[in-house]
């Protein structure tokens, strides 16, 4: 017998249920399948299929059904949320888009070439620098340069 279909949605929340209660950081999760911290978060929550694999792991890590390990499996669809974007931390993540895009886009064309920044392509890492004047949040964006061609 197969388990009930649920969501990537409902499967991420569960997960986040699940480590908050077992005690865990995503860190933890992250190195337990071998996988980047920021990619096994969004992963987790639902944005990127997971490996069977590393899903098994997860749920036996978390003590999770197999419900919820074949959702993380699934192909997600990647879509705006509109509810997300008025958090304040992803918000802020906007405004420094808002500012400084067209800037990092004029850039991008003079160093590169016409083309784009991949998001497909694409590496992202976060960290935490210590500061005197307080601690700092350093995300890096790495994506492959793509000429458009015509």
């Amino acid at each position: 017998m197969t388990a009930a279909a649920i969501s990537k949605v409902q499967a991420g929340e569960l997960v986040n249920d699940a480590r908050i209660a077992a005690g865990h950081t995503w860190r933890e999760l992250a190195e337990s399948i071998d996988k980047p911290l920021v990619w096994t978060v969004a992963a987790l929550l639902g944005k990127h299929p997971v490996p069977r694999d590393c899903a098994e792991i997860i749920g036996e890590t978390l003590g999770l059904g197999s419900e919820v390990i074949a959702a993380l499996t699934r192909q997600p669809y990647r879509i705006a949320d509109d509810g997300l974007a008025t958090d304040p931390t992803v918000y802020r993540f906007h405004e420094a888009i808002d500012v400084y895009g067209q800037a990092l886009k004029e850039l991008i064309h003079e160093e590169f070439g016409d083309g784009i920044m991949s998001a497909i392509n694409f590496n992202i890492d976060f960290a935490r620098v210590p500061d005197p004047a307080g601690d700092r949040v350093v995300v890096t964006f790495n994506g492959k340069f793509l000429p458009y061609q015509w």
